[in-house]
This record gives C-alpha cells, sequence and structure tokens, in this order.
C-alpha cells in the first residue's frame, strides 16, 4: 500500500473492518474503467493487543484497522465496536464516465444495501454506508450559464434514484421525457 495521504477517512465499524475492506476494493478493482496505475488493495491490518482490553474489550489478535485504498484514495477502516453508526451526513461520491459505470457501481455497491428511501443517485451499502453514484457531466450541467437548462436537469434528478445519463442530458437540452423508475 502506499503511504497514507494527509488526510485519510477512517471508517468505524463493529466487527466488520476487513470485510469491508475486501468487499469495496473488489468493487473498485473490477470496475470497467478501473486503472492499473490507481490500484484498489487492502494494505496492512493492525489487531489488538492486551493493552486496554478493559476499555476496548476485543481480544488480542483480533482486528483493529484496515489500511485500504480505492482507485487511489486511501481509507482505514477500524473496529470501533457498536458504539457508532454511519449516517447519510458524510458520504462518498463516485464521479463516473458513463451509464456502463454508474451502473456497475449501483449494483455492486446497493447490494443488500438500502435504495428505497435514497434518492438522486444516492445509495447506502450493505454496512449503512452512503454513496453518491454521479456522472462527471452533472457537475458541468447545474453550473451551466443557462439557468432553463440546468433546472431541467435538477428536476429530472430530483425524480430519479439511480441516475440516468441519457435522462439527464436530455433534460438538459430541453428534450424531457418520462423520468424511468429504478
Amino acid at each position: 500500500m502506499a503511504t497514507l495521504q494527509k488526510i485519510t477517512p477512517c471508517l468505524w465499524f463493529d466487527t466488520e473492518a476487513k470485510e469491508a475492506a475486501k468487499f469495496y476494493t473488489d468493487i473498485f478493482s473490477g470496475a470497467p474503467a478501473a486503472s492499473a496505475a490507481r490500484k484498489s488493495e487492502i494494505g496492512r491490518i493492525g489487531y489488538y493487543n492486551r493493552e486496554g482490553f478493559e476499555i476496548h474489550n476485543r481480544p488480542a489478535g483480533s482486528t483493529l484497522t484496515v489500511e485500504f485504498t480505492l482507485d487511489g484514495q486511501s481509507f482505514i477502516a477500524l473496529n470501533g465496536g457498536p458504539n457508532f453508526k454511519f449516517t447519510e451526513a458524510v458520504s462518498f461520491t463516485v464521479y463516473c464516465d458513463n451509464q456502463e459505470e454508474i451502473d456497475y457501481y449501483w449494483e455492486k455497491l446497493s447490494a443488500n444495501g438500502d435504495v428505497g428511501a435514497q434518492q438522486c443517485g444516492w445509495l447506502k451499502d450493505k454496512y449503512g454506508l452512503s454513496w453518491q453514484i454521479t456522472p462527471k457531466i452533472l457537475t458541468g450541467m447545474f453550473l451551466d450559464a443557462d439557468s432553463e437548462n440546468s433546472e431541467r436537469a435538477m428536476k429530472a434528478m430530483m425524480q430519479m434514484k439511480k441516475l440516468d445519463i441519457a435522462t439527464l442530458e436530455k433534460a438538459f437540452n430541453g428534450k424531457e421525457e418520462a423520468i424511468p423508475a429504478y
């Protein structure tokens, strides 16, 4: 694993740090646009020892932390116990070049997760972590100088769960159709 970045997200799990790191690295390694230059892999694994058992209640030798990278971005997964859960207040955005990537990440990350109440490209994975699966072109649509184009794209996006690039482009260009239900 590469040297850790200056700022590295730490994801708190109950006991699933290693399982989650494998889940995420498998998804990002198998992505349609996966780049060998920007690896997704598990790095060093740290283990609890006897010290501090009265506080952490974890047996010596059980997994404490897992360092991993997703498409070159460093993360740490921590088995910290059941005290804290993920919320939508923090999410990770995956910018996609095309619909194939959107479909891939949506399918893989939402497997056994929650997309029911989510909107606008958001989903929760099976660990409760929120992700935004977003086409790269959407940012440009929202920043377009023609506010009518931006408004149509926003209106179309607000009606979707998984984002559909063709529908967003049609809306942006004033050729709106019925929004697909995903």
